[in-house]
């Protein structure tokens, strides 16, 4: 039978001319963008890159590692300050506070996850005029973008012991349609719940399984609508509208062996790794109205702890744990590595693809940007973009990017030499 793989989600990128600013705008709505594949289309790589970045503005936004994202205009940023979880809309022009709104939420992250602050963790989602946010205790709240009421929030703490996993609620919404897919629960039992954007009432739930650190995607595979995501216990296929459960592949996490990083969809196939146990390349395969799911490749010299790998000209790019942080190129077909980095680069990083190019933002406030497609990864250009570790996704603006720190966010602007 002849498979058909086909992306649901088309990569949008909206670009408006501002009459007062006359720059263009970035359509960047949530974690790694709109397909959750790190793929950036809009940005065009210089002939030259500069040697070094103008900062436009930088405002005190509070602790965590959400990160800000970009719509018509506004940029919208989850954080921490003084016990409150804050949202904040700012201009992306000036960074004047357009509104802001904050709940109290009483957490401490278990002793071992100090440095990464007391979250927010998830990243925020917007869709069609709202915005979503879920706080590391596992609130989500709705939001109007343009004005900051909140239209809804719910809270499945009452249903579980345990309302949020050891580390805390770092799953990032899902926008499917008319529904909004979160993972609710701690690490031992949990549930995967659609609720209504408009509403916030429930449209279906989905398993027992405890939640986990990682995000759900969505595909379509042989005509099927699927959310694909990593729970607690199993990688999973759903179908989006039902949450029917059409295939897993058992693959838990133990102890402190997470899982976190973002599946990522190639050719029909979910690449997951996960700390200690490799990286896999699973593909789900329909059958006579069946699904089995085979194991194509599982690579044990590599392997993902909480930073997610992304595509970019046909190559697999990611940070393994092994060697206390080693970058790593891989052919997604085979699993075979193609080059390895040095040791000792750090604990996360966050990938962008552009054509031509891989961005790399490290938890030292780095930004290396890669050639695509070299043998080793040496950086064409490296620039610092914050003073204290940067554990959140920055998001390319068309000369410039955005990058939140431990507690401040900047928009810096590409110098011309």
């Amino acid at each position: 039978m002849q498979r058909v793989v086909i992306p649901f989600l088309v990569l949008l990128t909206v670009w408006t001319n501002s009459l007062a600013s006359k720059t263009e705008e970035v359509f960047w709505p949530g974690w790694l963008g709109p397909n959750r594949d790190g793929q950036v289309d809009y940005f065009e790589a210089p002939t030259q890159w500069p040697q070094d970045l103008q900062r436009v503005w930088s405002k005190e936004v509070g602790e965590g590692s959400s990160m800000p994202i970009v719509v018509d205009g506004r940029v919208y940023q989850h954080a921490r300050q003084s016990g409150e979880e804050v949202v904040w809309c700012l201009s992306l022009d000036s960074g004047e506070v357009l509104w802001r709104k904050s709940d109290r939420v009483p957490y401490q992250i278990s002793h071992f996850g100090e440095r990464h602050g007391d979250g927010p963790l998830s990243n925020p989602t917007y869709a069609n005029g709202r915005l979503f946010t879920l706080s590391v205790t596992g609130v989500l709240s709705a939001w109007a973008a343009d004005s900051g009421e909140r239209l809804w929030r719910r809270d499945y703490a009452d249903r579980y012991l345990h309302a949020h996993p050891k580390w805390g609620h770092s799953t990032s919404p899902l926008v499917d349609g008319e529904q909004v897919v979160v993972h609710f629960g701690g690490d031992d039992d949990g549930v995967l719940v659609a609720l209504d954007v408009a509403t916030g009432e429930e449209v279906w739930t989905e398993g027992e399984d405890g939640a986990s650190h990682a995000s759900p995607i969505l595909v379509e595979i042989d005509g099927v609508h699927q959310i694909v995501e990593w729970n607690g216990d199993s990688v999973v296929g759903l179908e989006s509208q039902t949450g029917r459960r059409l295939w897993s592949y058992f693959l838990p996490h133990r102890g402190s062996n997470q899982n976190s990083p973002t599946p990522v969809h190639y050719q029909g196939c979910f690449i997951v790794g996960g700390e200690n146990r490799g990286i896999r390349s699973l593909e789900p395969i329909l059958e006579n109205g069946n699904w089995r799911v085979e194991e194509k490749w599982h690579q044990r010299n590599v392997s993902l702890n909480m930073a997610s790998a992304i595509l970019s000209e046909g190559s697999l790019y990611g940070l393994s744990h092994f060697r206390q942080g080693q970058f790593f190129r891989m052919d997604p077909m085979t699993g075979e590595v193609i080059w390895t980095g040095l040791s000792r680069m750090g604990e996360y990083a966050t990938f962008l693809a552009i054509t031509g190019h891989v961005v790399v933002l490290r938890d030292d406030a780095t930004l290396d940007v890669l050639v695509a497609g070299e043998n080793e990864y040496r950086p064409a250009a490296s620039f610092e973009v914050g003073e204290s570790p940067t554990w959140t996704a920055p998001v390319l603006l068309q000369n410039g990017i955005l990058v939140k720190d431990r507690r401040n966010l900047y928009r810096w602007k590409f110098a011309k030499d």
